[in-house]
Formats: C-alpha cells, structure tokens, sequence
C-alpha cells in the first residue's frame, strides 16, 4: 500500500513539473536569431502583464555639438558703472547750466564794463568763474567717457551701450530675476559659428534637461583657466543662480548627421554597455547594443545603431533583460 502512494505521489509531482514548464516557456523562450543575438519570446498577453510599450523611430536630424563650460555672473559690478555714470552725468548737466549763465554773466559784464558802468576787476571775476565752470564741465565729460572705457574693458560693447543707456528697461530682465547673465568659454581650438545665436546649457550636465541660451556678444575678457573664445549669453533658466556653474552644447558649424530619437526611457545599461531592445516580431524582442549615441533635448540621439522605421521598447526593457540572462542560466535537468 505505501508504495503504491509513493508511486502515485512521484507521479503527481512530475505532471506539475511540467505543467510549470510549459506555462514558462510559453512566456518567455529564447532562441538565436540569424545573427546570432538573443531574441525574446512574449506573447501578446504576456506583454500586456509585463506593461511593455513600443514606439516606431522616425527619422531625425542632428547638429553635431562640442562642450564648453561657463559661469553665471553677477552684474552688480556693472550696475555700480551704471550709477558711477549716471551721477557723471547729472554733474556734467549741472555744471553745463552753470557754464552756460557764466558766459551769459561776462556778456553782460563786458556790456557794462565798455559803458563805464562796471569796473574790469568785475569782469576779470567774471571770466574767472567762466572759466571754472567750463573746467568743471571738461572734467566731468572726461569722467563720464572714463566709465564707459573701464565698462567697455571689463564688460564688452552690448552690455555697456545696455548699461549706460537712459533706458533703464535694457536691464531690467537681470535685475528681476527673469534672465540670468552668463559667461561661456570654448575650448581653445573651437570657435563659436557666426550663424549661432542660442546655445545649450544645463547646470548638472544633463543635455536632455538643457535650455536655451542667447548670444548677446563677445566677451571682453576670457577665463584664465579654459584660454579661449569667451562669449556673454543670457538665459530664462530659473534653476540658475549667480555663481552656479553651467555645462554649455554649442552646434557646429554647419555638421548635421542623420539617425533616430530614442526616448530616455529606452536606454539601459549592462555591464557598462549601453542598450536597448527592439521589437522585432508580433511576439519577439532582441536586444541591440549602442556604441554611438548623443543626449539630445528628446532623449538620445542615435546615428547608427538603430534604423527609422524600427521599433523601440520604451517601457519593459529592464525586464526584457532580466528575461534574457535568466533564459541564459542552465536549466538542472540539462546535466
């Protein structure tokens, strides 16, 4: 009687050995394509449970771009030009007032003098103080050129002609907060395109989360440190501050390559590999490794690897490996 449970028992414990074998090669199997990479096997609902998306690549279109690295500065030195200059100028109009009733006063004292009616001690005085004031008027227009020469030096010609201009607006987008004036400087063989205006830039190095920066002009002293073209551009990018250091892509001139966009979400990485998986079939994935990309603003940009018309996976491909390298892993019963 006790052998025949134990044999009925082995029995029982098989047929469910199998069954779970069964149901698991049916979700995921993997076999060998023609060129010799892994393919993964799903099935439709399989693929539903495992939540896995696909998009179909377009063709895309990309300036090459080289870093460069810069600074967001602080332009109260500039505005302290400003005020320097605009009290310059509200004593050059003052003394020009008094300059001007000055030369109005001797005619009137010459007048009197040549009718016998003021002495010329009084019209000596007269002169005298003619001619202080248009010292005075001479010294302040010096004074006022002086500033706009150490604003030129330090700051470059946009942002003096800005900073000295009656038109206080020029400068307003800094001084609430809505721009941000940065400072970038190229590498030493790089040169910025003259059909460039807007940059990149990201303050932790992330190109996909860049934003837009505008030329506004040439820098008029460059980083002692990077040694070359140094340029002012100015940026809407709230997450930047004075002081914080920013990571800038800068298009090259007239270098444009062809490939697809890949979403962020598709790429992973194995073993220091990037990768992603493609849907191949209805019901089979394979795995393709990049060698060449590029973050781009959409994600990353791929020129090779990866052909328009080719299905992605943008969601499931973390699990897809994990199917792949479990599928790798010898069974027990192959001894």
């Amino acid at each position: 009687m006790m052998n025949t449970l134990l044999i009925a028992c082995f029995f029982a414990l098989n047929l469910f050995s199998i069954t779970l074998v069964a149901d698991d090669e049916k979700r995921s199997t993997e076999v060998q394509n023609n060129t010799g990479q892994s393919v993964i096997r799903l099935d439709t609902d399989a693929q539903k449970l495992s939540g896995i998306e696909t998009i179909t690549l377009k063709p895309a279109n990309l300036h090459a771009e080289f870093t460069a690295y810069g600074k967001a500065i602080n332009i109260q030195p500039l505005l302290a030009l400003r005020n320097r200059y605009l009290l310059a100028l509200t004593e050059h109009s003052s003394m020009k007032a008094r300059f001007k009733q000055a030369e109005q006063n001797i005619s009137r004292q010459q007048d009197l003098f040549r009718s016998g009616v003021s002495s010329k001690r009084n019209l000596q005085e007269q002169q005298a103080q003619w001619q202080s004031y248009k010292a005075q008027v001479d010294a302040t227009d010096y004074q006022g050129k002086a500033i706009i020469d150490e604003a030129l030096l330090n700051w470059g010609k946009e942002l003096t002609e800005n900073a000295m201009s009656s038109d206080s607006g020029k400068l307003s987008a800094f001084l609430s907060g809505r721009q941000s004036l940065l400072q970038i400087t190229l590498p030493a063989n790089k040169h910025l395109p003259d059909t460039i205006q807007a940059i990149y830039i990201e303050v932790s190095g992330n190109r996909s989360k860049a934003h837009k920066a505008e030329l506004i002009s040439v820098a008029a002293k460059t980083e002692s440190v990077a040694q070359g073209e140094s340029y002012y551009f100015q940026t809407g990018d709230k997450n930047i501050i004075t002081g914080m250091n920013v990571t800038a892509w800068i298009p090259e001139a007239n270098e444009q390559m062809k490939g697809v966009i890949i979403p962020e979400s598709a790429l992973i990485w194995y073993l220091d590999q990037a990768l992603v998986y493609l849907k191949t079939a209805d019901e089979t994935f394979s795995r393709r490794t990049l060698d060449h990309y590029s973050a781009s603003a959409n994600g990353y940009f791929i020129p090779d690897a990866i052909k328009p018309g080719e299905q992605v996976v943008t969601k499931g491909a973390q699990m897809l490996l994990s199917e792949e390298l479990r599928g790798q892993i010898p069974r027990e019963d192959d001894d």
